[in-house]
């Protein structure tokens, strides 16, 4: 596994070595040795998968302390733009934000500490999206930011009327109307 830093501490990208021959390809998508190794001391607690159609954008999500949830995310079929928000108070990009593709083609995968808003927005038909959690939900915890915030200015490349959102999301406050859950 390849382990790329981002502009964000914390935040990584990982790219898993991929073997490929005529019967297809194998990968290892998760190795608790070499994530530790790589700095990631996350105890996963579970795993969670969603099935979304072109257009359906969740987030931006986060529990907060102390029920933060580190979340290693990837992609089993389709392609999503991935987003993290910097939530830490104390940290030196708190409410900067990145994005990065994953899809099942290029096999990467996002590793966001407990400290971050995430969301995504599917960019292709029955995209399968999966990720391992270090905490479990606790509801009273939950909390969220608004996916179009104009402070975040977060390029979703997407045309805002063909979004699809749940009736929770479209009631998210901005990130200037919540305090800092960490």
């Amino acid at each position: 596994m390849k382990f790329i830093e981002t502009h964000i501490q914390d935040l990584l990208i990982i790219q898993p070595k991929v073997w490929e021959d005529e019967r297809g390809y194998f990968f290892e998508s998760y190795s608790r040795e070499l994530l530790h190794d790589a700095g990631i001391d996350a105890d996963f607690v579970q795993d969670n998968q969603s099935l979304s159609q072109k257009g359906a954008l969740r987030g931006l999500h986060f529990q907060a302390s102390p029920f933060a949830q580190g979340k290693l995310v990837r992609v089993i079929q389709g392609k999503v733009l991935d987003v993290a928000v910097d939530l830490r108070k104390n940290s030196s990009t708190f409410g900067d934000h990145m994005t990065i593709e994953l899809s099942a083609e290029n096999h990467s995968m996002f590793w966001i500490p407990p400290g971050f808003a995430h969301g995504f927005l599917t960019l292709e038909d029955q995209t399968i999206f999966t990720y391992k959690v270090s905490n479990l939900y606790n509801k009273a915890s939950e909390g969220g930011i608004l996916w179009n915030d104009p402070d975040l200015n977060i390029d979703w490349k997407i045309n805002p009327t063909e979004v699809i959102l749940s009736e929770k999301d479209k009631l998210l406050p901005r990130l200037k109307h919540i305090s800092s859950p960490f």
